[in-house]
């Protein structure tokens, strides 16, 4: 009798999936749209940039370059919320406890709401401290102020938007999830032509649309959750009662994700401040050193992008199956990231080393820069082929429930590592090798990637032999 309603109930027939299809093509399934929904969430600050930078100039531009730190932030708390609830959300809906999943999807809206008024209040008493962090100058301190505090003001919009697209994977909805993201991005691009380049409302303009978007795109999450009767859970008003044990649990299972936006922003921060003075003592300058390896950054995002689509869509097939004690698809569903992981790294390697100069070109670097670019971006990147398997083995922690091993794991690439290594390097190399500090700092990247893979291969090796226990001690029970 209930296999028979399992049957004929479609949100059942979703929930079942994460336990009994192919995992192979239900990781491909989910993935897909995941990649796209990354690459899409990554193009708010570019098209603000595009439209600035044609309507009022080199202005513009630096003012969304200004705001990018604080929108990787607010990104940040929308993962934290978001993806800490959703993998929470996974393993209690491979235990079968609908119910509780209910109650984490309510306690998780309730966090974001609570975040993102935090945020808009932050933007009222601490801006002009927030302006100074960013490094923004007396000329830009008013179009700055008034950008940021906008965005942080709608900030409600993309916590809510982007942090309860995660639960639609869970939901199995990946490709509700890929165009809401898709629907949000397209509006703020149109919103922007419409504000500056017809209104001509400059810098509060492409605000506004950037908002305007990110509301649109999450209007259609919240009408599946509130009231498509297919939804294999629902948000319901009674599940928003806060519950701060739950929502303890939310944020340290999401901390992983926070900590690496804000380790990419300390990071980004220091390294900028390191090219400028070891940019003065090379030939490039400082301005060179800033352009060539601020290139190198965006190819090298864009070739970890993918990744982390593979990762989001392994979360709910890990959690789930993590969650429903299935040792044997947890463990594919970790082989497989990690292998198309490792594919995708080697792949945009070889394109590193095949076409350097015209990916380099896209970006306008030309003359002097152009050979410095071409060389650093092949010793930046050079070990991104293990770099797969080390963001999808630290990822897999989170998915699992081990927000520890997953928040120490993915430090050691962008901080335990990889920060030490900026400072250190540039004071031993020269003196060892007669190499520049500005080569030194680049050399530290596929330093820092050796060390980081070498220590998540550890932590999954042992979690490898845990499953294999597991999975044994569940065929064979002890008598």
């Amino acid at each position: 009798m209930q296999q028979e309603t399992s049957i004929n109930n479609p949100s059942e027939q979703q929930e079942n999936r994460l336990g009994t299809a192919k995992v192979g093509k239900l990781l491909l399934e989910f993935s897909i749209p995941a990649i796209i929904s990354m690459i899409f969430n990554a193009l708010y600050n570019v098209i603000d940039s595009i439209f600035l930078g044609q309507a009022i100039g080199s202005i513009g531009i630096a003012v969304t370059t200004l705001a990018l730190p604080i929108q990787i932030l607010l990104m940040g708390f929308s993962m934290l919320a978001g993806q800490g609830g959703n993998a929470l959300a996974a393993i209690l809906l491979g235990q079968g406890e609908k119910e509780k999943v209910e109650r984490v999807l309510g306690n998780t809206t309730f966090l974001l709401v609570a975040i993102a008024a935090i945020v808009a209040l932050a933007a009222i008493v601490f801006i002009d401290p927030i302006l100074m962090i960013v490094g923004t100058t007396e000329e830009l301190m008013v179009p700055t102020k008034t950008f940021i505090q906008i965005i942080c003001f709608g900030f409600i919009f993309q916590s809510i938007g982007m942090g309860l697209n995660n639960f639609l994977r869970t939901a199995g909805e990946p490709n509700r999830a890929l165009y809401t993201v898709v629907l949000g991005t397209i509006s703020c691009a149109v919103l922007n032509y419409l504000f500056v380049m017809v209104f001509g409302w400059g810098i509060q303009g492409s605000a506004y649309a950037t908002i305007f978007g990110q509301f649109i795109g999450m209007v259609p999450v919240l009408l599946f959750f509130c009231l498509n009767r297919k939804a294999v859970f629902r948000l319901r008003l009674s599940a928003m009662v806060p519950d701060f044990r739950l929502q303890g649990k939310i944020l340290i299972l999401g901390m992983a994700s926070f900590v690496m936006q804000v380790a990419a922003t300390i990071l980004s921060v220091v390294l900028n401040q390191l090219l400028v003075a070891y940019g003065a003592q090379d030939a490039i300058g400082s301005d060179g050193a800033l352009s060539t390896i601020g290139v190198i950054q965006k190819i090298a995002m864009f070739s970890i992008m993918p990744i982390i689509g593979i990762i989001l869509g392994a979360q709910p097939i890990i959690g789930f199956n993590y969650g429903a004690r299935n040792w044997k698809r947890v463990k594919k569903a970790l082989n497989l990231s990690m292998l198309w992981s490792t594919f995708i790294c080697v792949f945009f390697w070889a394109l590193v080393h095949l076409i350097p100069a015209q990916l380099v070109s896209l970006f306008g670097v030309e003359g002097a820069l152009r050979d410095f670019a071409i060389t650093a971006l092949k010793v930046y990147m050079f070990m991104l082929p293990i770099v797969g398997f080390q963001i999808a083995g630290s990822s897999y922690f989170q998915s699992s429930g081990q927000p520890l091993k997953a928040a120490i794991l993915e430090l050691t690439r962008q901080v335990i590592f990889l920060l030490p290594l900026y400072v250190i390097l540039p004071m031993i190399l020269p003196a060892l090798f007669g190499i520049s500090g500005l080569e030194s700092i680049v050399v530290s990247a596929p330093v820092s990637d050796v060390l980081s893979t070498f220590t998540t291969g550890i932590f999954v090796i042992l979690e490898m032999k845990k499953l294999n226990k597991l999975e044994m001690e569940q065929t064979c029970p002890a008598s």
